[in-house]
């Protein structure tokens, strides 16, 4: 699918927003933010973190990051299947390209589209995400380019 300027400048845009999302993390090694948008309209919005009820700390004393640590992809698709809305045919925008278990959930919930920002250390979701026909489009931050 050819990207338009105008479908780009609202890539861009929405991927600015999940940066500034990501700010509400308390993981300290690495902050990470995503938004749900549907027919132009975020639908649901996460950060990686901690599940409700659990103390606001995602690494143990060795800088190592909890098993339990939500990314923020699956907060946001949690987030949205506890609402009325549905994923289906959604654009996912996030701040990191998303792991395995990340791209199963995407596949599951219906989202047509991710776009990321910071290629993740592994690229498995990525190739999950295309081999299940997702579009996958990297738009890195100015600073990267």
């Amino acid at each position: 699918m050819e990207i338009t300027d105008k479908t780009r400048l609202l890539d861009e845009r929405y991927l600015r927003m999940a940066r500034i999302w990501s700010e509400n993390s308390y993981c300290r090694r690495r902050r990470v933010g995503a938004l749900l948008v549907k027919d132009k309209m975020i639908i649901s919005d996460g950060y990686n973190g901690t599940p409700s009820g659990f103390p606001n700390v995602c690494e143990d004393e060795d800088n190592l990051t909890f098993p339990y640590v939500l990314h923020a992809e699956a907060n946001a698709i949690t987030k949205v299947a506890r609402s009325n809305n549905s994923s289906e045919g959604s654009t996912l925008y996030v701040t990191a390209s998303p792991c395995i278990e990340c791209a199963k959930l995407i596949i599951q919930a219906g989202i047509k589209r991710v776009v990321f920002s910071e290629l993740y250390r592994m690229a498995d979701g990525l190739k999950l995400l295309e081999r299940a026909g997702i579009e996958t489009v990297h738009i890195p931050e100015k600073d990267e380019e």
